[in-house]
């Protein structure tokens, strides 16, 4: 967390009163965060260290107790060793990580089985006994072939009647939009949708959360903001490796189901909205929603599909590509890239491209949000000026820089290309910045759901692209081959091109010295 904050006692404790409130009831009601398929990759590697983070910090409520559950039969020293690597203990933390475990059971049992459920609501209770109130947070860190299971026998045999009992879901929320809506009908008829928290951790970033403040806390940019000074607005995410492995799994979704339809519509959604009527998350999720609903599905002519293939003179991992993991099946079709043009048709955006793009084993890693203004009209300078574009670096580095035209140092009397730059490391030299899953379990905690994915939020995103994905599926469309390590294919840069986004390739951002 942020090293400022924790350097002295009364603004530690200012902070914690700023996260929980003042109730001192919270504080001494019992809590209690259950992890179901605590022997999986996303517990070890996530959900377990995201807690010993908190902990560390003091930032838990005071009396909170964490049960792992999955069918491994294991031991918490199992479950201890498997973490420890992901952890990131300092030497002079092992006592208070043993104070960390101290508070960690662990219990093995079926998803399907009501007995093993009644067993863990048991020790469930053993934990709170002679409390007035436990609060339960159940963590599903699950295939989504078991939830139906699961979350029955929550509701059956686990709900606590003295305190709140809290749900997280995790990503994919379904696999189109029929699925979704049979996904959100099974856990609408269990729990009420302030239980439910849709987590997409894209939503717990720093510099995702800064969207809103950057729109709606500055003057400079409100009149700016819109069709008449925007000329596109692009949304990336690439990664430099491929699928290493994991290509089975991979191909079950595709890039598409896997970063599009969620982390970067969500992103849009924060760029798009109108200015909520206050921070409440549901006046938030409201705004969202509006936007989905402006945006018509995505048509097969406004997409580029690519899948990578291996670089004959690259290292080990380049050398391969995607259908050379025998985890993948032979001729999959899955694409590992897609750039997707998307128009939310409403007064402010009309006309307006926002350029979704994506994909993996490109040439960099980067998540930004970028917005290119219109030309400067009446143009002095013989055609010198580049367009002014404001850049939000999600990751890494991140960053929001102004692209803007200023003199060239010197006798000259010529334009030259610069920017307006907040670099965080830079910045905020002191500061460590929170991990998103960090944020948002802390959210869960605090009953704030603005971070989280609403139903109708859910419904309306997979509408927009369920008509893409049955017909690429349905006609085994071929995604276009583009070199591991490349930019991705061709025909995207041209399809960028065509919707309106110019690049002059002339000026690549310097990160700043950050002495």
């Amino acid at each position: 967390m942020n090293t400022e904050t924790l350097t002295h006692p009364e603004v530690f404790g200012q902070f914690r009163r700023d996260l929980y409130g003042d109730q001192a009831s919270f504080h001494k009601n019992v809590h209690v965060f259950i992890i179901l398929g605590a022997s999986g990759d996303l517990a070890k590697k996530k959900i377990y260290p995201t807690l010993w983070w908190l902990f560390r910090d003091g930032l838990l409520p005071d009396e909170t107790y964490i049960v792992g559950f999955a069918r491994s039969n294991l031991t918490l020293e199992d479950v201890r060793a498997a973490c420890l690597p992901h952890m990131k203990v300092a030497n002079d933390e092992s006592e208070h990580l043993s104070a960390f475990f101290r508070k960690n059971s662990y219990l093995s049992g079926r998803y399907d089985d009501g007995t093993s459920f009644s067993q863990l609501d048991a020790h469930l209770s053993s934990l709170s006994r002679g409390a007035d109130s436990t609060n339960r947070l159940f963590y599903l860190a699950l295939p989504p072939t078991v939830y139906h299971h699961a979350t029955k026998n929550i509701r059956i045999h686990c709900m606590n009647p003295k305190g709140w009992n809290r749900m997280i879901v995790e990503k994919p929320f379904g696999h189109d939009l029929q699925s979704s809506q049979e996904l959100s009908a099974h856990l609408s008829s269990l729990f009420t949708e302030d239980q439910i928290y849709r987590i997409d951790h894209y939503l717990g970033k720093e510099m995702v959360q800064n969207l809103m403040v950057l729109r709606f806390g500055n003057r400079i940019f409100g009149p700016i903001w819109n069709r008449n000074s925007v000329a596109c607005v692009v949304l990336t995410f690439k990664e430099p490796f491929g699928t290493q492995g994991r290509g089975g799994y991979f191909d079950e979704f595709g890039i598409i189901r896997d970063v599009m339809q969620n982390h970067l519509l969500q992103m849009l959604c924060l760029v798009a909205m109108e200015k909520p009527a206050s921070t409440s998350p549901d006046d938030v999720r409201d705004e969202k929603v509006k936007v989905l609903k402006s945006i018509t599905p995505v048509a097969l002519s406004d997409v580029v599909l690519g899948q990578y293939v291996g670089d004959p003179n690259g290292d080990i991992h380049s050398k391969l590509g995607y259908q050379d993991d025998p985890t993948v099946p032979e001729g999959s079709c899955t694409p590992t890239f897609a750039t997707a043009v998307l128009y939310v048709q409403n007064e402010r955006w009309d006309g307006v491209p926002f350029i979704l793009r994506c994909g993996k084993a490109l040439n960099e890693r980067k998540a930004e949000v970028r917005l290119q203004f219109t030309d400067v009209p009446g143009d002095i300078f013989h055609d010198h000026i580049q367009r002014n574009e404001l850049v939000v670096r999600v990751q890494p580095n991140e960053a929001i820089y102004l692209k803007m035209m200023t003199k060239r140092p010197g006798v000259y009397f010529s334009p030259e290309e610069t920017e307006l730059d907040l670099t965080y490391k830079s910045r905020y030299k002191n500061v460590t910045l929170p991990d998103a899953y960090e944020r948002l379990i802390l959210d869960v905690f605090c009953g704030n759901q603005m971070h989280f994915v609403r139903s109708d939020e859910l419904r309306e995103a997979w509408r927009v692209f369920t008509p893409l994905l049955h017909h690429i599926e349905k006609e085994k469309t071929r995604p276009i081959p583009y070199t591991y390590g490349s930019r991705g294919p061709r025909e995207a840069d041209e399809l960028v091109k065509r919707a309106g986004f110019r690049y002059e390739g002339t000026y690549k951002w310097v990160q700043p010295c950050t002495t």
